[in-house]
């Protein structure tokens, strides 16, 4: 399947394949494969991915679908927390990537998702992400999204976008904190794993929002709530390591292992927004994985009690 889109007049100058990851909703890495199998044109010839962008050119994407079909895995454990015939969120666990990578990938929560209802194969631009709307690390756990048709995923796409959707983590930090806060710093990728901060405004800097308040302290350490208002790669981690209080367990920024948790601590407690069908409030939460409850009571914590946002 070919995708044709017009850039937008904004994009002029900023990197191609950033251009091209947000216009069509597509991972970094599948960006990069596009690239690299010739399949990205601009105005009918082929660029490199560092190119820069120009406004209002014609951009052709083969995507390929066959040959990205996902591949159903029906004996995959996931646990269903809403399902209706627009939406369905499942309780991602850690460890587990969110969707493949390549084609022929298995073992991820699209994988699963794509066995439960088939229906969610068609409903993203991207096929090898099975309607999800959002993604998660692969050492988060928590709420994952998504779609049953292409009409509900651009929709909440577009609720994304205009950030009205709700979306919050619980992380376990150590360092010093306030008790409520702010962040408004904006990130770059520092090579394909990870993300640094780009104060000074520059190249391929994305804006990244987040706020937080403290739900609970132990010594130095303070069990957080982050609420982000964008999605960029590794936000909450990086947001949170630059203000001087990194995620538990998050060697990658600089967070310090936890004796027994086998993963650093950060859970997509829950997502909330207004139906794109229905128009009711919904409200997705997710239980406190065991391995993070023992965490806590380790630390001499307790989560607070369940609410539904502001």
């Amino acid at each position: 399947m070919t995708r044709t889109v017009q850039l937008p007049v904004d994009a002029a100058g900023r990197r191609l394949d950033v251009v091209v990851g947000e216009v069509l909703g597509l991972s970094r890495a599948r960006v990069k494969s596009l690239f690299e199998a010739g399949a990205v044109r601009v105005d009918g010839r082929r660029p490199h991915k560092g190119d820069r962008a120009t406004g209002g050119a014609r951009l052709e994407v083969e995507l390929g679908e066959e040959a990205l079909a996902l591949v159903p895995e029906p004996g995959l454990e996931l646990r269903l927390l809403y399902q209706d015939a627009w939406l369905v969120a499942v309780d991602k666990p850690a460890g587990m990537p969110s969707h493949p990578l390549k084609a022929g990938e298995t073992g991820t929560a699209a994988n699963a998702l794509v066995a439960r209802c088939p229906d969610v194969a068609a409903a993203g631009e991207d096929i090898r992400e099975g309607g999800l709307v959002h993604r998660l690390d692969i050492e988060t756990s928590g709420v994952l999204l998504a779609a049953r048709d292409r009409l509900t995923w651009a929709a909440v796409r577009t609720l994304f976008q205009e950030r009205s959707v709700d979306k919050r983590y619980w992380a376990l930090v150590s360092g010093p904190i306030e008790e409520v806060g702010a962040i408004d710093l904006p990130l770059r990728h520092k090579g394909e794993t990870r993300v640094e901060p780009a104060a000074d405004g520059g190249e391929a800097g994305r804006e990244a929002l987040s706020d937080f308040r403290v739900l609970g302290r132990s010594g130095d350490l303070a069990l957080v709530e982050v609420r982000i208002l964008t999605g960029v790669l590794h936000q909450v981690r990086a947001h949170l390591a630059a203000i001087g209080a990194p995620v538990v367990g998050d060697v990658l920024y600089g967070g310090r292992p936890f004796s027994g948790l086998p993963r650093f601590f950060l859970h997509a407690r829950s997502v909330s927004l207004r139906h794109p069908a229905t128009g009711a409030a919904l409200h997705v939460e997710s239980p406190l994985p065991e391995e993070l409850q023992q965490a806590l009571a380790a630390a001499n914590l307790q989560p607070p009690e369940s609410r539904r946002p502001a």
